[in-house]
């Protein structure tokens, strides 16, 4: 990189203390960067415009373009900032380096604007001028990470490691593997992470809930001290809530309430913080708090503004205020264990519902139309060992549909192929005449080639091509909705680690062959995912998954599974509408799993109508 840019850049980026000498770009237009403070960047915009209207040499005009595009990219006028930057680099900085950090700043204008395509390409350029320096690689990466492309995210910071080994490389591909549910590739990043920067609090704490996700609290909660120990200033507010997190899964209140505080004393208003204190006085039995905390949660004016994590916590927030002024019974959830054994299932309790005892009759029903289910538990496969759940998670879920006054339930226990076929073709006659149609599933499910299958009791899958004729596609399942008139519900607890995948022999897929006979590339595989994939949902229709897309489900070491005890235990608080029943379902299975397990519900309702199991007392 030109000494006198790399000088300029310290001062926009890193705030060193003086600029070059050599660098006459006046004091306020040297303010400028990505940055900095919105309410600042119409005067710092103003001064380099002056500035760029005297006379400056070109090395002065390179830098005040330069500082003006990325000021104009924080006021987020992002065609004026490109049109700055573009100017920048056709004047012409004599060093590679240089024209990479210009196009790497369009890049990040790019990023910023949504156009990540353009964006990626802006950072290969980058990458292609300056190859020895990481930030191309590792830009890339964020926005693949951004995309749910964790395998090609992955590889671009394996590609940012290989030029230099960077502690942020490592912290982020471990965040990364964390997506990916490979808690001991994220837990070495981690650690070579800190080998290279022993303070860096954020590796410790991200390290941490790699260790919480992996079953191991006690040492979740060692990572997450040592975190709030480097951060001396006590200023790290994502840290804290990290190991409020994890108090609050441990037991320990009055702790996770203390750092939910501190968190508050540094970002006043931070939506995780508020809901967290909800969620920990609810477990405490103070309802009034809880109720107090959820309340200033769900206050916001406007959650699309929010970052993922603020909007689940807004989300969660409206949901447990329906909950509690619902006049429902909330469920006990027991504290999950601090060290699991089996890292594939936790002990589960008795359903405590009173609707398997109590029918609420028919009354909910009226309202909302003739209501049908069709309830699946594959317990006794015939090639791999039998599951202890899902029958019995069939037999509750029926049994609760009924009683909630389901016109029609009809429970299928162990399916084969034969079975499962004929019992869609009459359940789809059913649909036709219902207002709801619903499907309940639990058993083995895989994803093949971005594919969704549900696996019968029969099927022997030696290869993954066997998948199309011995399994069946979810799209066949919601294809014998398709008739209701309202509203088509599928609910899947068929995320589990699936013992097919391990002996499933490869073969190669149909459309890699036609991609690489035309590219005259290699022919690839299918590929055999782990859990179940997205689903892309259409219309009054949901999917709701035990696990979200690319995680296992959990096995219960009771009688039913974390996802059958929690539908259960809400699904008849009254006057709650399905989104926030979903909601409830979820927080209640990450509680009792310390966020192993996250539920997740695809697609979206009209505004027309809400829908609800048990209408409003």
């Amino acid at each position: 990189m030109g000494r006198w840019f790399a000088a300029i850049l310290s001062v926009v980026l890193w705030g060193n203390s003086a600029p070059p000498a050599s660098a006459l770009v006046s004091p306020e237009c040297r303010k400028g960067g990505l940055g900095v403070a919105l309410a600042e960047t119409g005067r710092i915009i103003d001064d380099c415009t002056r500035f760029l209207k005297g006379k400056s040499s070109k090395q002065d005009r390179i830098v005040a373009h330069y500082l003006r595009g990325v000021t104009l990219s924080a006021a987020r006028s992002f065609d004026r900032a490109i049109a700055d930057l573009d100017e920048a680099f056709r004047l012409g900085p004599s060093v590679a380096d240089d024209k990479a950090r210009i196009v790497e700043a369009r890049g990040t204008v790019w990023k910023k604007a949504g156009e990540l395509d353009r964006a990626l390409e802006a950072y290969e350029e980058t990458i292609r001028l300056s190859p020895n320096d990481p930030s191309g690689y590792t830009n890339r990466a964020i926005i693949f990470y951004e995309r749910g492309q964790f395998d090609r995210s992955i590889a671009e910071y394996g590609r940012s490691i290989a030029v230099k080994k960077t502690a942020i490389a490592y912290n982020n591909r471990g965040n990364t593997w964390i997506q990916k549910g490979d808690f001991d590739r994220a837990i070495s990043d981690f650690t070579d992470s800190l080998r290279i920067n022993p303070k860096y609090q954020n590796a410790f704490s991200n390290r941490g809930k790699a260790w919480r996700l992996k079953g191991d609290l006690t040492r979740a909660l060692e990572d997450q001290n040592k975190a709030v120990d480097l951060d001396i200033q006590g200023r790290g507010s994502f840290i804290y809530i990290a190991r409020a997190d994890t108090l609050r899964y441990m037991g320990e209140f009055s702790r996770a309430i203390a750092d939910y505080k501190k968190s508050l004393q540094n970002i006043p208003e931070y939506l995780p913080a508020l809901t967290g204190l909800g969620l920990t006085y609810e477990k405490l039995g103070d309802l009034a708090e809880a109720r107090r905390h959820f309340e200033q949660a769900a206050a916001s004016a406007n959650p699309s503004r929010f970052t993922d994590v603020s909007k689940e916590a807004f989300e969660t927030a409206q949901a447990r205020l329906a909950a509690l002024q619902s006049g429902g019974i909330s469920p006990v959830i027991a504290a999950p264990q601090l060290r699991v054994g089996n890292t594939g299932s936790i002990p589960t309790p008795a359903i405590a519902a009173p609707i398997l005892n109590r029918p609420l009759g028919t009354p909910a029903a009226v309202r909302q139309g003739r209501r049908v289910a069709l309830v699946i538990g594959n317990s006794g496969y015939q090639k791999v060992p039998a599951l202890a759940n899902p029958q019995k998670d069939a037999g509750v879920i029926a049994a609760a549909l009924r009683n909630l006054g389901f016109d029609a339930v009809t429970l299928a226990s162990d399916a084969t192929r034969e079975k499962l076929i004929d019992a869609l073709r009459s359940f789809a006659n059913e649909a036709e005449k219902a207002d709801w149609a619903m499907v309940y599933y639990a058993g083995h499910g895989i994803e093949v080639n971005g594919q969704n299958f549900l696996i019968p009791v029969d099927a022997r899958l030696a290869a993954d091509r066997d998948v199309q004729f011995e399994a069946v596609p979810l799209e066949q399942v919601l294809a014998a909705l398709e008739g209701a008139k309202k509203l088509k519900l599928v609910l899947l607890d068929a995320c589990r680690d699936n013992p097919f995948a391990p002996q499933m022999r490869k073969t190669t897929a149909p459309d890699a062959v036609a991609a690489a006979s035309t590219a005259g590339g290699a022919v690839g595989t299918r590929s055999i995912g782990r859990g179940l994939g997205e689903v892309r949902v259409h219309g009054a229709s949901l999917v709701v998954f035990a696990a979200k897309h690319g995680q296992t489900a959990l096995d219960g070491e009771g009688a039913n599974s974390p996802f059958a005890v929690a539908m259960v235990q809400r699904i008849a608080t009254p006057g709650v509408e399905l989104n926030k029943i979903f909601r409830l379902v979820r927080d209640d299975v990450m509680e009792a799993t310390a966020g192993r397990q996250e539920p997740y519900t695809y697609g979206s309702l009209p505004g027309k109508e809400d829908f609800f199991f048990v209408a409003a007392k």
